[in-house]
C-alpha cells in the first residue's frame, strides 16, 4: 500500500506551513479574572511586557501591557483567518471597522494593499477566569490581489456549517466536506475560486469514530495538524502522534480513527505559483515590493490609526458584533 504520510514535523508555537499557507499559531491561554479596564487583575510579574510570549502562569500577554493581545500593527499582501474556540477578541482596523467576536466565530480579513489592525483579548469576566483559544492562519494572496482594497468578513458561529457524524464533528471553515460548503471568503481571496481547492477543516474525533476524506488533485498541498489529544491517530497502516503535523498524499482517500479523543486542523490548497518575499508583517513577491511597503507605511501609515489608543477594547458588555467600513452593523446575541 502506498504511504499516505509523506513527512511529519513536531508542532511548536508557529506551525510548519506549505504554500499557499504562510503561518499558523495556536493560542491557548488561561487568563485570570479581569479588572475594571478588562486587563489582568492580578499583579503581572516575571514578564517582558510589550513582548511577552512566556506562558508564565498559563498565559502570555503577547504585545499587550494590561489587556493581552496585539495592539495596532500593519499588514500588506496576505489574509488573516482567525478561528476562535474560546474567549473574546476585540477587532479595530484603520478602515474604520471594528467589532467583538469569539467562542466559535471566525474572522476572515484581506489586508490587500495595506491596513492597520488591533486584536486584543479583553478579560470580560471579573468574577471568574477568562480562557482563550484560537488559531490565526495566514493565507497568501496572488500578485493580482496584493494591491486590493482591504476587506474583512465575519463568519458567525451560528452560520458556519458543521458536519456531525457518528463520533466525529467537522467544522467547515473553507471549501467543502461531504455535502456542506463553507461560507464564501472575501472576493479577492485565493479561496474565492473553488478550483484552487482551499479547504480548512477543524475536526473533533472521538474513539470509535472515523474521519474520511476523498483524494483530490495531485497539485493540492494537504497538511493535517494534530494539535490536541493524548492517543495516536491511526491513518490505516500509519500512526500520527499528538502535537505533530503530517504532510499527506492528497491523491489518496483516507480513513482515520483515534485511540483517544483527538482534535486536529486540516489545511489544503493548490499552491500559488509565484515567488514569495516576506519580512515581518508584509508578504510580497519581491524584495523591492517589501521595501516599498515599509516606505508606504512610514509615509502614511496606510491611512493612519483613527482610534485614541493603540490597544483599544470595547465596553465589557458589548456582546458580539461587527461594524464594517460602509457603516453596516451586524449584532449577535
Amino acid at each position: 500500500m502506498k504511504k499516505q504520510i509523506l513527512e511529519t514535523a513536531k508542532l511548536g508555537f508557529q506551525w510548519p506551513m506549505e504554500n499557499p499557507f504562510l503561518f499558523c499559531a495556536h493560542h491557548k491561554d488561561h487568563y485570570p479574572q479581569g479588572d475594571e479596564f478588562l486587563g489582568v487583575a492580578p499583579k503581572l510579574h516575571n514578564r517582558k511586557l510589550g513582548s511577552d510570549f512566556s506562558g508564565n502562569d498559563g498565559y502570555s500577554m503577547y504585545h499587550g501591557t494590561s489587556v493581552p493581545g496585539f495592539p495596532f500593527h500593519p499588514h500588506r499582501g496576505f489574509e488573516t483567518i482567525t478561528v476562535t474556540l474560546d474567549g473574546v477578541v476585540d477587532h479595530f482596523d484603520s478602515n474604520g471597522a471594528y467589532g467583538r467576536y469569539g467562542d466559535g466565530d471566525v474572522q476572515w480579513m484581506t489586508t490587500g494593499k495595506g491596513c492597520l489592525h488591533a486584536e486584543m483579548f479583553p478579560l470580560v469576566h471579573s468574577d471568574k477566569d477568562n480562557p482563550l483559544e484560537l488559531f490565526q492562519i495566514w493565507l497568501n494572496l496572488p500578485a493580482a490581489s496584493k494591491k486590493a482594497e482591504p476587506d474583512y468578513k465575519m463568519f458567525w458561529k451560528e452560520d458556519i456549517p458543521v458536519f456531525r457524524g457518528n463520533l466525529v464533528d467537522v467544522k467547515v471553515i473553507a471549501g467543502n466536506y461531504e455535502d456542506l460548503s463553507a461560507i464564501a471568503s472575501t472576493p479577492v481571496s485565493w479561496a474565492s475560486n473553488r478550483e484552487n481547492g482551499v479547504r480548512i477543516l477543524l475536526v473533533h474525533l472521538q474513539p470509535g469514530g472515523v474521519f474520511t476524506l476523498e483524494g483530490v488533485d495531485a497539485e493540492v498541498n494537504r497538511n493535517l495538524y494534530y494539535y490536541q489529544g493524548n492517543g495516536t491517530l491511526q491513518l490505516e497502516d500509519e500512526v500520527l502522534q499528538p502535537k505533530y503535523r503530517a504532510k499527506l498524499d492528497s491523491t489518496q482517500s483516507l480513513s482515520m480513527n483515534a485511540t483517544e479523543e483527538a482534535w486536529f486542523l486540516l489545511l489544503e490548497a493548490k499552491p500559488i505559483h509565484e515567488p514569495v518575499y516576506s519580512y515581518g508583517p508584509f508578504v510580497m513577491n519581491t524584495r523591492e515590493e517589501v521595501i516599498q511597503a515599509y516606505r508606504d507605511y512610514e509615509e502614511n501609515e496606510f491611512g493612519g490609526w483613527p482610534y485614541p489608543k493603540s490597544d483599544p477594547v470595547h465596553e465589557k458588555d458589548a456582546g458580539r458584533f461587527a461594524r464594517y467600513p460602509d457603516g453596516t452593523l451586524e449584532t449577535k446575541s
